[in-house]
């Protein structure tokens, strides 16, 4: 009988089909109150060593894309309890040099902290979209890829407060969204917009971001948030 199971145990993962390996890469952004920027690593493993990449890395037989997404982000960036949001499947043939590979792709928002490389990464690092270093393997498809998603997501959830502060500015989330979207806001049209649909909350406190105004502090108000999604909230500018 033990002989039997062991036959069977050599065959669980036998089939008459060849099948490709399986990875997991991150898209991370952050946002320094001005730029949108994105976390790429460096590589210390060949191919391509000393270039500059994605976070990501080969998902275990016993892990899922996901637990594999952030097991991958914790090693080589330091990252841990990042929310991420699967949002395509990259499959090329010829996309990894090494072998024929299949990636799923996350993206996620973080408030921007230091970050280290660690694992298979030299190195980890936030760039400015218009600093960004030339990526291997498909990344940069992969990363306009989630810069595509990000912005059509934005319309329909605030997923953008998750790059600020509990407490923040209007105007602080004005170039959040102008950073996001690529485009510029008239001041006053985006303040009014934001205050008529009640996701704000102002509070007593203000900070004075230059020496003529002060300016009030405001939070988000998830509840009224999931009042509005009830009713088929759409964010239009």
């Amino acid at each position: 009988m033990e002989d039997l199971n062991n036959k069977a145990d050599k065959q669980l993962y036998c089939y008459k089909y060849p099948h490709p390996s399986v990875t997991a890469d991150c898209v991370i952004f952050g946002f320094d109150g001005y730029k949108l920027k994105v976390l790429l690593i460096k590589r210390d493993v060949n191919p391509y060593k000393g270039s500059w990449a994605l976070p990501g890395g080969f998902i275990k037989i016993d892990e899922s894309a996901e637990e594999g997404a952030l097991r991958e982000l914790r090693e080589e960036t330091g990252l841990e309890g990042a929310y991420i949001r699967q949002f395509h499947t990259f499959s090329a043939p010829n996309r990894d040099p090494r072998e024929r590979v299949i990636t799923i792709a996350y993206y996620a928002l973080v408030k921007m902290q230091e970050v280290k490389g660690g694992d298979d990464a030299a190195e980890a690092r936030w760039f400015a979209f218009d600093e960004l270093p030339q990526l291997v393997f498909d990344h940069d498809q992969i990363l306009r890829k989630a810069e595509q998603s990000l912005r059509q997501q934005i319309h329909f959830e605030p997923i953008g407060f998750e790059l600020l502060p509990k407490q923040f500015t209007i105007k602080e989330l004005q170039n959040l969204y102008e950073a996001i979207l690529d485009v510029r806001f008239d001041r006053r049209n985006f303040y009014n917009k934001m205050k008529r649909l009640e996701m704000l909350e102002q509070m007593k406190e203000t900070v004075n971001p230059s020496q003529k105004k002060e300016a009030f502090l405001f939070r988000f108000n998830r509840e009224k948030y999931e009042e509005l999604k009830q009713k088929g909230f759409r964010l239009e500018f």
